[in-house]
């Protein structure tokens, strides 16, 4: 699967008594589809996925499958303490023909720097390489700023046949540096379009489902049994055009404030939080620096920057952001909180240049 481009994590709505919006994360990720993102992270980090139940994981996990455009990228957040919980999800997200999903560093390892200890350095990849192995869908590893996977880690988890990349929150330009020099010799073929863009499971079940339509004989065009053609059979849909791409161990930079230097670092695509509330100004950023203008990717990150500093301090802010942009927001789930006035208008003020 290729990782290139942007991905939006979605925040998860909720009414205001708590329960899941399920109707206006449809609508959210409705308009996502239409943006020009790659693809779409389902329950990541800024979608409050520790708040939720695991029934109510799935529901998320459905109704964003069920609105996502089949052209874009689906990854699944479904990261649990136990393999065998987190093997659950990942089935469920696989009937739902999700892409990928993105498993990062267990609560349990992240106390007290336990990933310091060899032994629970040994326990973490075997927790990951395992999900791995018997995962139906491939693995893409996520390292927070709280729960990083040490950079040894990565580097021999990124040998796993299973495991495309990582997406990474804290990495600055040399480790990105570090982890692709060292994973230099990885290299995978990838099914892209004719315009290398990502296949999707459901374009390929779309291609499948809808095969051509039976050819018409030059007789029954030359006599009285053409009347008898069936008018219904329609025309041959387009079959799915593929080609092959080598790519290797695939960065992600969710690090708003340092994606232009994740994508010269080597990073091939981005995740930033701040997407959710403006994924077009995000996206100005990626397309500027592929179009090789410095000056500009720069002014627009730095707009971004000024904006994604406040707007991502809490879950509440950043909803408080979509809101402002036409998506749906709404307040956080407990403990989170909604912003203060004061950060209310801040945001405002910020979020005026990128607004839609």
């Amino acid at each position: 699967m290729l990782l290139e481009g942007l991905l939006i994590p979605l925040t998860t709505p909720f009414h205001p008594d708590g329960r899941l919006n399920l109707p206006k994360l449809s609508a959210n990720v409705a308009r996502y589809s239409k943006s020009p993102a790659a693809g779409l992270l389902v329950l990541g980090p800024s979608g409050e996925p520790t708040l939720l139940t695991d029934d109510e994981t799935r529901e998320v996990l459905r109704a964003a499958a069920q609105a996502t455009a089949p052209e874009k990228i689906l990854i699944a957040g479904v990261s649990r303490d136990s393999v065998r919980a987190t093997l659950a999800l990942t089935e469920f997200a696989a009937e739902l023909t999700y892409d990928s999903i993105l498993v990062g560093v267990p609560s349990i390892s992240s106390l007290e720097n336990r990933l310091e200890s060899n032994r629970n350095r040994t326990e973490l990849i075997l927790y990951l390489q395992t999900i791995a192995d018997r995962s139906p869908l491939p693995v893409v590893l996520f390292s927070d700023r709280d729960r990083r996977i040490p950079l040894d880690a990565i580097v021999e988890l990124a040998t796993h046949p299973r495991i495309l990349g990582l997406l990474d929150a804290a990495a600055g330009p040399a480790e990105i540096e570090a982890i692709l020099q060292r994973t230099a010799t990885i290299k995978r073929e990838v099914a892209v379009t004719p315009v290398f863009a990502a296949v999707t499971e459901r374009m390929k079940i779309a291609a499948a489902t809808h095969a051509p339509a039976s050819l018409v004989s030059a007789d029954s065009l030359s006599s009285d049994r053409a009347a008898s053609v069936n008018a219904d059979s329609g025309a041959p849909t387009p079959q799915l055009r593929t080609r092959s791409k080598s790519v290797g161990f695939q960065i992600i930079s969710e690090h708003t404030s340092r994606l232009l230097d994740a994508l010269s670092a080597g990073a091939v695509g981005i995740a930033p939080a701040f997407a959710a509330a403006a994924p077009q100004a995000c996206y100005e950023v990626l397309a500027a620096w592929k179009d090789g203008d410095q000056p500009l990717a720069e002014e627009k990150q730095s707009r971004l920057r000024a904006a994604a500093c406040l707007a991502e301090e809490s879950p509440g802010n950043l909803k408080y952001a979509c809101d402002l942009n036409g998506y749906f927001g709404g307040w956080p789930r407990l403990p989170h909180l909604p912003p203060t006035g004061s950060q209310r208008t801040g945001i405002e003020q910020r979020m005026k240049p990128l607004r839609n």
